[in-house]
């Protein structure tokens, strides 16, 4: 019987010890998925690299060769070239949170000349619309019906027939 006593105490002390051994890997894991993480996106040159760059003198070609084409051109009319760093800081589930920001704008004159270049950090940031899908026509006054019967008098009906 004693024998007995000793396997089923034997038996019982292993599973407190599993147990305790889970219990403890759960908590590393917890806390490791907790932890701070960064993560860096873009690329700005360094400082060094962009004294290089003469104003007034250096063009969209000598710019490149010396420090390379960003990834962001002006959307217009090409005048500018900005070079976009991020830094996020990640805590388990919790959405990113962007902790710095630096952006490097070179413009350029129409004949592609270094006109200005200028830093800028988080603090100078404000939120910009870089794409609004906004109808400028007056459609808004007009009712769907009224639309649709203005249009049947547009049609030709020479056209449709192939004539």
């Amino acid at each position: 019987m004693r024998a007995q006593d000793s396997a089923t105490n034997n038996l019982a002390g292993r599973r407190r010890s599993a147990i305790r051994i889970a219990l403890v890997g759960l908590i590393l894991v917890t806390m490791m998925a907790c932890a701070t993480q960064f993560r860096n996106h873009g690329y700005v040159p360094p400082e060094e690299d962009l004294a290089l760059i003469e104003v007034g003198r250096d063009t969209r070609e000598t710019v490149a060769a010396t420090i390379g084409r960003p990834s962001t051109a002006g959307l217009l009319n090409d005048v500018g070239w900005y070079y976009v760093q991020s830094r996020y800081k990640l805590v388990g589930g919790m959405a990113p949170e962007e902790v710095d920001r630096e952006i490097v704008a070179i413009t350029f004159t129409i004949e592609g000349v270094v006109e200005n270049i200028e830093r800028y950090g988080l603090n100078d940031g404000q939120m910009v619309a870089i794409s609004r899908r906004v109808t400028l026509s007056n459609v808004k006054s007009q009712g769907f019906l009224r639309q649709l019967f203005n249009n049947i008098g547009a049609i030709n009906t020479g056209s449709l027939l192939g004539q």
